[in-house]
């Protein structure tokens, strides 16, 4: 069982930045590739970014084209934290914002784990 809980988000101005953080507890956390989603109401969930471990223990990292160069996902094994930098805010990244933990891939049907989500709103 892995129980993972988001922290970090907030209401900012648009060019600004924002570091969102995922706990996890359980001791198969690093065996799964880790996942953020964004949703809006009335949305499908979105993929925004995945890591997973490929051989040799290196991190292997997937954005969605709208946040390359403005998004980066990270994970501290040590801590059991993955976060997502966020830079360059835009009013288009107004969403809710989740952690999820399973099979890495952009479909939400392959993670078996979800935070709470943490809401990150972004004024114009």
């Amino acid at each position: 069982q892995v129980q993972l809980v988001e922290s970090g988000g907030g209401l900012v101005q648009a060019g600004a930045s924002l570091r969102l953080s995922c706990a996890a507890s359980g001791r198969t956390f690093s065996t799964y590739a880790m996942g953020w989603f964004r949703q809006v109401p009335g949305k499908e969930r979105e993929f925004v970014a995945s890591i997973s471990w490929t051989t040799w223990s290196i991190s292997a990292t997937y954005y969605i084209d709208s946040v390359k160069g403005r998004f980066t996902i990270s994970r501290d094994k040590g801590k059991n934290t993955v976060y997502l930098q966020m830079n360059s805010l835009k009013p288009e990244d107004t969403a809710v914002y989740y952690c999820a933990a399973g099979s890495t891939g952009v479909r939400p049907e392959t993670y078996v784990y979800w935070g709470q989500g943490t809401q990150v709103t972004v004024s114009s």
